[in-house]
């Protein structure tokens, strides 16, 4: 049997102007019902300090499977409610997986064999 490979969403979400603390609010909705959702390691709401229209949405599930069974929730509905809604301007989602230590450095490798195949030809 496999182990479970952990994995994490990262949403960047930006307000239009003057929307942003609507969009906070809204957004917020989501804190407690995904710390709750079956598989959920991790979840959070995070504003930059720099950019006040600047959102950061996180979770880190389990595996896929269980990461994928909450997108499919009434909960991910938000998202197009706001961007039909007009209050996000942009919105820039990521998908991650765990890495091992071996793994990254044998990517590391494969890549910089790649790269000077590239240049020796």
């Amino acid at each position: 049997m496999s182990k479970p490979i952990p994995v994490s969403h990262m949403a960047f979400v930006r307000a239009r102007p003057g929307r942003s603390a609507e969009l906070g609010a809204r957004l917020s909705s989501l804190i407690e019902p995904s710390r709750q959702a079956a598989g959920c390691l991790q979840f959070s709401l995070q504003h930059s300090l720099a950019d006040a229209d600047l959102w950061l949405v996180s979770g880190f599930w389990v595996n896929q499977a269980a990461m994928t069974a909450y997108f499919n929730t009434p909960a991910m509905q938000i998202f197009a409610e706001l961007v039909q809604e007009l209050v996000v301007s942009s919105l820039d989602f990521h998908t991650f997986s765990d890495v091992s230590a071996a793994r990254a450095q044998c990517d590391f490798h494969l890549a910089s064999a790649g790269v000077l195949q590239q240049l020796a030809s």
